[in-house]
């Protein structure tokens, strides 16, 4: 998603929210080095991170005017559309819903997680 949209915009901003009610799987120091490092080749991506605030909070003060989601099935975007909605409506961000290549469509954390505990 992240090489797709980099070939679509001058520069993309990979932002890594935290929410203090969630526990990830790595540390936020570990992700935000695998993402610079999956990117590190793209030279308009950069990788930042964020905690206690919304997405569109981040991107006003960061002056990014489009979101960009990847979705993998016709549920994802179901789930995605009205949050678009909302944020444009509150803030005037766009969302650009890219769908992701079917040969990875059906990675999900979950997956991920339920794989990882085998």
């Amino acid at each position: 998603m992240v090489r797709r949209a980099a070939g679509m915009f001058d520069e993309v901003v990979m932002c890594v929210l935290t929410n203090p009610k969630k526990t990830g799987r790595l540390p936020l120091a570990e992700r935000l080095a695998l993402l610079t490092d999956m990117t590190s080749d793209l030279d308009n991506v950069t990788v930042d991170s964020s905690a206690g605030q919304l997405l569109v909070d981040y991107c006003h003060r960061a002056g990014i005017g489009v979101i960009v989601r990847g979705t993998r099935t016709p549920g994802d975007l179901e789930h995605e559309f009205p949050m678009a909605q909302a944020n444009r409506h509150l803030s005037g961000i766009e969302t650009l819903f890219v769908p992701a290549d079917p040969a990875h469509a059906y990675i999900s954390s979950t997956l991920i997680a339920a794989t990882a505990q085998r």
